[in-house]
Protein backbone atom coordinates (compact mmCIF):
# COMPACT_ATOMS: atom_id res chain seq x y z
CA UNK A 1 0.00 0.00 0.00
CA UNK A 2 1.38 3.50 -1.03
CA UNK A 3 -0.60 6.44 0.74
CA UNK A 4 0.46 10.19 0.18
CA UNK A 5 0.88 12.54 2.39
CA UNK A 6 -2.58 14.37 3.49
CA UNK A 7 -2.75 17.84 2.09
CA UNK A 8 -0.49 20.27 2.98
CA UNK A 9 0.31 24.21 3.79
CA UNK A 10 2.38 26.35 1.42
CA UNK A 11 6.19 26.27 2.74
CA UNK A 12 6.94 29.72 4.37
CA UNK A 13 9.76 32.46 3.85
CA UNK A 14 12.96 30.08 5.53
CA UNK A 15 11.06 26.83 6.46
CA UNK A 16 12.28 23.57 5.69
CA UNK A 17 10.57 22.00 3.04
CA UNK A 18 10.31 18.92 5.58
CA UNK A 19 9.21 20.70 8.66
CA UNK A 20 5.72 21.77 6.47
CA UNK A 21 2.40 20.85 8.52
CA UNK A 22 -0.94 19.77 7.43
CA UNK A 23 -3.93 21.99 6.49
CA UNK A 24 -7.31 21.95 7.85
CA UNK A 25 -8.40 19.73 5.05
CA UNK A 26 -5.42 17.63 5.29
CA UNK A 27 -6.33 16.76 9.47
CA UNK A 28 -9.89 15.89 8.15
CA UNK A 29 -8.71 13.71 5.23
CA UNK A 30 -5.68 10.87 7.00
CA UNK A 31 -8.55 10.10 9.36
CA UNK A 32 -11.28 9.24 6.26
CA UNK A 33 -8.70 7.41 4.86
CA UNK A 34 -8.06 5.61 7.86
CA UNK A 35 -11.13 4.92 8.84
CA UNK A 36 -11.40 3.23 5.16
CA UNK A 37 -8.42 1.24 5.80
CA UNK A 38 -9.59 0.06 9.12
CA UNK A 39 -13.40 -0.74 7.75
CA UNK A 40 -11.63 -2.80 5.08
CA UNK A 41 -8.81 -4.52 6.64
CA UNK A 42 -6.18 -3.13 4.91
CA UNK A 43 -4.18 -2.63 7.80
CA UNK A 44 -0.63 -3.24 7.20
CA UNK A 45 2.00 -5.60 9.02
CA UNK A 46 4.30 -2.54 8.72
CA UNK A 47 4.35 0.71 7.95
CA UNK A 48 6.96 2.95 6.34
CA UNK A 49 7.08 6.32 6.88
CA UNK A 50 8.71 9.59 5.45
CA UNK A 51 10.13 12.06 8.44
CA UNK A 52 8.68 14.81 6.65
CA UNK A 53 6.24 16.35 9.35
CA UNK A 54 3.50 16.14 7.17
CA UNK A 55 3.83 12.51 6.53
CA UNK A 56 4.44 12.08 10.12
CA UNK A 57 1.50 14.03 11.10
CA UNK A 58 -0.97 12.04 8.45
CA UNK A 59 0.54 8.39 9.72
CA UNK A 60 -0.66 9.96 13.34
CA UNK A 61 -3.77 10.56 12.52
CA UNK A 62 -4.47 7.39 10.74
CA UNK A 63 -3.47 4.83 13.39
CA UNK A 64 -6.50 5.48 15.67
CA UNK A 65 -9.18 3.76 12.76
CA UNK A 66 -7.02 1.10 14.12
CA UNK A 67 -7.88 -1.92 17.06
CA UNK A 68 -4.41 -2.15 17.16
CA UNK A 69 -1.75 0.19 15.71
CA UNK A 70 0.58 -1.65 13.46
CA UNK A 71 4.13 -1.36 13.82
CA UNK A 72 5.52 1.88 12.22
CA UNK A 73 9.28 2.90 11.27
CA UNK A 74 10.59 6.13 10.55
CA UNK A 75 12.63 5.90 7.55
CA UNK A 76 14.77 8.72 6.39
CA UNK A 77 15.36 7.22 3.03
CA UNK A 78 11.61 7.97 1.31
CA UNK A 79 11.83 11.57 1.72
CA UNK A 80 13.17 12.37 -1.84
CA UNK A 81 13.68 8.63 -3.13
CA UNK A 82 13.06 8.09 -6.36
CA UNK A 83 10.59 5.04 -7.63
CA UNK A 84 14.38 3.02 -7.84
CA UNK A 85 15.01 3.57 -4.12
CA UNK A 86 11.84 3.17 -2.81
CA UNK A 87 11.60 -0.21 -4.39
CA UNK A 88 14.91 -0.95 -3.05
CA UNK A 89 13.54 0.03 0.56
CA UNK A 90 11.00 -2.18 0.02
CA UNK A 91 12.92 -4.85 -0.85
CA UNK A 92 14.72 -5.04 2.13
CA UNK A 93 11.61 -5.73 4.69
CA UNK A 94 11.08 -9.06 4.87
CA UNK A 95 8.70 -10.13 7.70
CA UNK A 96 5.85 -8.04 6.82
CA UNK A 97 3.17 -9.81 4.34
CA UNK A 98 1.53 -6.24 3.79
CA UNK A 99 3.52 -2.98 3.66
CA UNK A 100 2.22 0.64 3.79
CA UNK A 101 4.47 3.02 2.69
CA UNK A 102 3.48 6.73 3.58
CA UNK A 103 5.44 9.78 1.46
CA UNK A 104 5.38 12.17 -1.16
CA UNK A 105 5.16 12.59 -4.93
CA UNK A 106 6.51 12.91 -7.73
CA UNK A 107 7.97 9.76 -6.72
CA UNK A 108 5.39 7.70 -4.85
CA UNK A 109 2.97 8.30 -8.19
CA UNK A 110 5.57 7.52 -10.76
CA UNK A 111 6.39 3.98 -8.46
CA UNK A 112 2.64 3.42 -8.20
CA UNK A 113 2.71 3.58 -12.15
CA UNK A 114 6.01 1.34 -12.53
CA UNK A 115 4.20 -1.41 -10.47
CA UNK A 116 0.77 -1.57 -11.60
CA UNK A 117 0.25 -3.43 -15.00
CA UNK A 118 -3.02 -4.56 -14.90
CA UNK A 119 -6.38 -4.62 -12.77
CA UNK A 120 -9.69 -1.94 -13.01
CA UNK A 121 -8.70 0.20 -16.59
CA UNK A 122 -10.91 3.32 -15.62
CA UNK A 123 -9.00 3.35 -11.72
CA UNK A 124 -5.68 2.75 -13.76
CA UNK A 125 -6.76 5.91 -16.04
CA UNK A 126 -7.83 8.01 -12.84
CA UNK A 127 -4.37 7.09 -11.16
CA UNK A 128 -2.04 7.70 -14.52
CA UNK A 129 -2.83 11.78 -14.15
CA UNK A 130 -2.53 12.47 -10.84
CA UNK A 131 -1.81 10.87 -6.70
CA UNK A 132 -3.81 13.32 -5.33
CA UNK A 133 -2.56 14.24 -1.58
CA UNK A 134 -4.45 11.29 0.94
CA UNK A 135 -4.20 9.04 -2.16
CA UNK A 136 -4.17 5.09 -0.81
CA UNK A 137 -3.14 2.98 -3.63
CA UNK A 138 -3.46 -0.99 -2.96
CA UNK A 139 -1.44 -2.89 -4.99
CA UNK A 140 -1.28 -6.90 -5.09
CA UNK A 141 2.07 -7.91 -5.96
CA UNK A 142 2.36 -11.93 -6.70
CA UNK A 143 5.27 -13.01 -4.82
CA UNK A 144 6.21 -14.73 -1.72
CA UNK A 145 8.74 -12.46 -0.49
CA UNK A 146 10.13 -8.96 -1.13
CA UNK A 147 13.37 -9.00 -2.17
CA UNK A 148 11.19 -10.60 -5.70
CA UNK A 149 9.76 -7.72 -6.46
CA UNK A 150 10.24 -5.90 -9.85
CA UNK A 151 8.29 -3.14 -11.81
CA UNK A 152 5.13 -4.17 -13.55
CA UNK A 153 4.26 -7.44 -11.35
CA UNK A 154 1.21 -5.58 -9.90
CA UNK A 155 -2.46 -5.61 -9.82
CA UNK A 156 -4.25 -2.37 -8.75
CA UNK A 157 -6.40 -3.35 -5.85
CA UNK A 158 -7.85 -0.06 -4.66
CA UNK A 159 -7.21 3.28 -5.42
CA UNK A 160 -8.87 5.50 -2.86
CA UNK A 161 -9.12 9.25 -2.10
CA UNK A 162 -11.11 11.18 -0.14
CA UNK A 163 -12.38 13.20 -3.06
CA UNK A 164 -13.57 9.44 -4.04
CA UNK A 165 -15.15 8.65 -0.77
CA UNK A 166 -17.47 11.98 -0.67
CA UNK A 167 -19.02 11.00 -4.44
CA UNK A 168 -19.42 7.31 -3.49
CA UNK A 169 -21.46 8.45 -0.21
CA UNK A 170 -23.55 11.57 -2.03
Amino acid sequence: MLLRHAKTERAEPGQRDRDRKLTKRGRKDAPAIGAYMAHHRLVPDLALVSPAARAQETWALVIPAFVKAPKAVMDERIYNATPAQLIAIIKERRPAKSLLLIGHNPSFHELTNQLIASGDIDLREQLKENLPTSGLVVIDLPIDDWPQLHVHAGRLERFVTPRLLAEATE
